[in-house]
């Protein structure tokens, strides 16, 4: 029989992204209902292993649905990924038991996957935890959605937006990059919907051949279009270059546009509260029903659980759809 839970912790971890607070909400208020106390763990897996934990209380998660980034903070943990396999499996060892400690049943990481990775090395300890996936860059292979992304995708898109409003003003072609250092599902989703001629994206590196782009805005000035938008994941990089190559080759004034951190604050849009609610209140169900080593995925339009080792060991599928569709779209000859 599964051992009862009586608190359960809630920690944020790795980069934050709108909707965490609202997990925060969902998971503590869900628990309290059940009759299970709550604790936050401040600043993720450092903060365990600092012991900056405290009492949340029904009134200590009010207010913050609409606020962005995170109420408990966050940061990495290096501890948890030392070189040396002895000081890693010390630092783990140790916020298990401060866990324990603070009599910590369950364990709620609110996260990517490598946040993952650190609860899954907690569980062989002895602490219940279960993931919900909370990143912007839409990179969990085994989820369609992440807590975050919508958000990010349209503060980047209206950026892409405004730039086309100036850039048309003055014939000008646009390199607009966002984030995305492994993954480019924002900049394909932010230039599908901002009509960008060229996306390039990190699992397709030989789409940023400056031929190819070349061929594109020279393709589409012919056609009469006065300006360009050109959106650039983070993991492709060199956008200043890449604008003065293209102002040095075609002649049209080029300027880039980098929007950074912009894109992780503010507020969450009504999609990222949805389902950072959702998955938030169904992270506790599983600690409650005895389950342990788990992550919440939104997967074919329905909530699921995977095994934690299950879902680490998926591929992700990028959308290059997108990308075809957009060539296709952007520019004809």
């Amino acid at each position: 029989m599964a051992k009862e839970i009586k608190t359960i912790g809630i920690l944020t971890s790795g980069g934050d992204a709108q909707g965490m607070n609202a997990a925060i909400r969902a998971a503590a208020r869900t628990a309290m209902n059940r009759g299970v106390n709550v604790k936050g763990i401040m600043q993720g897996f450092s903060g365990l292993l600092k012991n900056e934990i405290v009492d949340l209380s029904a009134v200590s998660v009010g207010n913050i649905i609409h606020h962005g980034g995170t109420v408990l903070y966050t940061a990495r943990c290096p501890e948890f990924i030392d070189p040396d396999p002895d000081k890693a499996a010390a630092a783990i060892a140790k916020a298990a038991e401060m866990a324990k400690l603070h009599g910590i049943d369950g364990l709620v990481v609110i996260g990517g996957d490598g946040s993952w990775k650190g609860a899954q090395k907690l569980s062989k300890h002895g602490i219940n935890v279960v993931g919900v996936p909370g990143t912007i860059d839409l990179d969990i292979a085994c989820s369609d959605y992440t807590i975050g992304f919508d958000s990010a995708v349209n503060i980047a898109l209206e950026a892409v937006i405004r730039l086309r409003d100036t850039s048309g003003s003055h014939y000008r072609c646009s390199v607009v990059e966002v984030m995305g250092r492994h993954c480019g599902e924002i900049a394909l989703w932010a230039g599908l919907c901002g009509g960008a001629d060229a996306i390039l994206i990190p699992e397709e590196p030989e789409t940023s051949n400056l031929e190819n782009i070349l061929q594109v805005i020279k393709a589409n000035r012919a056609r009469g279009k006065k300006h360009n938008i050109i959106v650039v994941s983070e993991g492709i990089g060199h956008s200043q270059e890449l604008a003065k190559e293209i102002e040095k080759a075609t002649g049209i004034e080029s300027r880039a546009t980098i929007l950074g951190h912009v894109q992780r604050g503010g507020i969450p849009t009504a999609v990222d509260i949805k389902h950072a609610t959702m998955m938030g209140s169904l992270a506790v169900d599983l600690l409650l029903e005895g389950k342990n080593n788990r992550v919440i995925a939104y997967r074919d339009a329905k909530y699921v659980d995977y095994d934690i080792d299950e879902a680490l060991a998926m591929k992700r599928r990028p959308s290059f759809d997108i990308e075809k569709v957009n060539r296709l779209v952007s520019t004809y000859h």
